[in-house]
């Protein structure tokens, strides 16, 4: 499997999902007044859920959970929208309130597997069915390992791999140096290597 193959795999502009009820098709992000989008909490739900949505799906790797996360980070983004200085920013804002909430999902999840208590939902079904079977179950076993990993290093790996983003960003969506970026990086490069060099 090559590297285009796993970052399309999970890689969609925005997710289709039942919770996105506007079209899915990129828009830019709304540059208006934060106090205006305060008023019309719909207009920005409406221009960022799917944006939003498809951030929380390459995190998680599950789509069960990316209802809730979307609406957490909205929940979020209404209450401290008004903080908010640039309105240009507001797409990168909202990454990285769907990062620090998709963090605390995955610390939960990997709590309630230590006590036997998350249900395995698998991966099979998720990366795009264009993909060859071979590709799709590689993309399965990555996310599979990425469970067993602190968040941290699976978020940072997941921003660097397949949201195709700089180290530098990665550190700044985490609020941790770049070494420390690049380290998180490079402990999941190096499992999934051990990973799939099993077959």
């Amino acid at each position: 499997m090559n590297a285009s193959s796993l970052k399309s795999a999970y890689h969609w502009p925005e997710a289709p999902l039942s919770i996105v009820k506007t079209s899915t098709s990129i828009r830019p992000p709304i540059a208006v007044d934060p106090a205006d989008q305060g008023a019309d909490p719909d207009r920005l739900f409406r221009q960022h859920a799917g944006y939003v949505a498809g951030v929380a799906i390459r995190l998680l790797g599950r789509d069960v959970e990316v209802d809730d996360v979307v609406q957490d980070v909205f929940l979020a983004a209404f209450r401290g929208l008004g903080a908010l200085r640039d309105p240009g920013a507001v797409r990168a804002w909202l990454t990285k309130v769907a990062v620090r909430i998709g963090m605390r999902r995955l610390r939960w999840r990997r709590l309630r597997r230590t006590f036997g208590l998350d249900v395995d939902h698998g991966y099979d079904e998720l990366p795009d069915p264009s993909l060859s079977a071979e590709d799709r179950h590689v993309v399965a076993r990555i996310y599979t390992l990425l469970d067993r990993l602190p968040a941290a290093e699976r978020v940072a790996w997941t921003l660097r791999y397949v949201e195709d983003r700089a180290a530098s960003e990665v550190a700044a969506l985490q609020r941790c140096s770049l070494a420390t970026a690049k380290r998180r990086i490079a402990r999941v490069e190096d499992a999934i290597r051990r990973e799939l060099a099993h077959d």
